[in-house]
């Protein structure tokens, strides 16, 4: 009996680890993808992508499907994978549905935070703070997307959650790119700071339309990025 079953963790094994190799190929592509490292519109070349993510052909080519699945990456046939573009013309939709989003998840936030939720929310605040006036813009970022979904997770609504986490995976590579603008950057910081003050107080009309608005911006400052090199393209 000892010797059947002995084989099958061995079998499996090796299929468990490529699925982390390329989960975690994935991930680190999808960082370099939102924070321009790889930009929109190049060419991946795939020896030279191995080599620098420390994996084989094979899971590279697994985690470039996860990342097409995502709208990251364009898959063509018989020529070389490339780094989606990004689509001026569904910015504004994508930021206004975002915003909506986020809008009711920040008036039940609001209502349902506990005091627990709001002291991390106060804790997150002061580092994203602290980045900001280090100049550390990746930094700034990750704590920045962290407070948006612990808003989200605050209103305890699971459909909710589901769908900011669908938008939100196509939005992050724009709002990077929007936060590059040093004047977008401060006024987020000032921004959040009055989403804050307003869930701290449990007002949920004033922490719905700060929020709404904070989003909606984001999108603002980045067509306002993009539309110029439009042109220059269309030209």
């Amino acid at each position: 009996m000892q010797h059947r079953s002995d084989p099958n963790p061995g079998r499996k094994s090796p299929k468990l680890k490529r699925m982390g190799l390329h989960e975690r190929a994935a991930a680190r592509m999808r960082t370099m993808i939102i924070r321009g490292e790889l930009p929109p519109g190049s060419q991946i070349q795939e020896t030279k992508l191995s080599k620098e993510l420390g994996v084989s052909r094979t899971p590279l080519r697994e985690a470039m499907k996860v990342l097409a699945a995502e709208g990251l990456i364009e898959l063509r046939p018989n020529r070389s994978p490339r780094i989606a573009d990004i689509a001026v013309e569904t910015i504004s939709e994508l930021f206004e549905a975002l915003a909506g989003i986020e809008r009711l998840a920040a008036e039940l936030a609001a209502e349902r935070a506990s005091e627990r939720d709001l002291a991390r929310l106060r804790t997150l605040q002061t580092r994203m703070e602290g980045h900001h006036r280090a100049g550390k813009l990746d930094e700034y970022f990750a704590i920045n997307g962290e407070i948006h979904n612990t808003i989200v997770r605050m209103a305890r609504n699971a459909p909710l959650r589901e769908a900011h986490e669908t938008l939100i995976s196509r939005a992050e590579r724009a709002r990077y790119l929007a936060l590059g603008a040093d004047k977008r950057w401060s006024n987020s910081v000032e921004e959040h700071a009055n989403i804050l003050a307003a869930l701290e107080v449990r007002d949920s009309e004033a922490a719905g339309r700060l929020l709404g608005a904070h989003v909606r911006q984001t999108g603002i400052a980045l067509l306002e990025t993009l539309v110029p090199k439009t042109k220059l393209t269309a030209a």
